[in-house]
């Protein structure tokens, strides 16, 4: 759990800069320059996310349950993580109407991923990843907003060809994601459903044979 915990902090706090410390931020940049901050940054979330799949793996070895989710969390799980791929994808597809509604649609994408996970996981492993994830979306789309609003920071509205695009791509990665990746790189299929407890088969007992007391000898005289 040690790990986990360290590889959140190092790779949220990579991230955190100009939601925590954004005058130092402008400074370190000014005085360092843009690549070799950029370095800096990709080497501290690197080495956080290495250690968050250790940790994390390592905690699914000894798991401490807190609660059970009930079944229809998974679908519900699904369909979130649908929407968050979508908003993720709205990131990198040039004029869509979502990223001009939403304005950061990666964050928003990232806060709608950990809520999916928390309501369809119950370890504590689980609340502690995905509930940090969940907390550091918050702050920071909340920052972000917040600067564009001081900033009149203001976003291209989108064309409905450009919306198709997005949710195409979207749904696409979700699907491969879902079927394939997520099993072999995570070791959980999200569309498998638990298998239902099946009665055991009742015990077969042998039918008795039955005895038949030999013929008394006959001794012959």
């Amino acid at each position: 759990m040690a790990l986990l915990i360290a590889g959140l902090i190092l790779f949220l706090g990579a991230h955190s800069t100009r939601v925590f410390a954004d005058d130092w931020r402008t400074r370190t940049l000014a005085r360092i320059g843009e690549k070799p901050w950029k370095g800096l940054i990709t080497v501290l979330s690197i080495a956080g996310f290495v250690l968050i799949v250790i940790g994390y793996g390592q905690a699914r070895l000894d798991p401490v349950v807190l609660w059970v989710p009930p079944v229809w969390t998974r679908h519900l799980s699904l369909l979130i993580n649908l929407l968050a791929f979508i908003a993720i994808t709205a990131a990198y597809v040039p004029g869509n109407s979502i990223k001009a509604k939403i304005g950061h649609p990666m964050v928003a994408g990232v806060k709608a991923w950990a809520i999916a996970h928390l309501i369809a996981n119950g370890n504590l492993a689980d609340l502690m990843l995905f509930g940090a994830f969940l907390a550091w979306a918050v702050i920071d789309f909340r920052t972000a907003r917040r600067r564009d609003r001081a900033n009149g920071t203001t976003y291209p509205a989108g064309s409905m060809g450009r919306n198709g695009i997005t949710v195409v791509i979207g749904t696409v990665l979700w699907a491969v994601f879902a079927l394939v990746l997520h099993l072999r790189l995570i070791g959980v299929a999200p569309l498998a459903m638990p298998a239902a407890a099946m009665p055991e088969p009742a015990a077969i007992t042998a039918p008795a044979t039955e005895t038949v007391a030999p013929a008394d000898t006959v001794t012959p005289r």
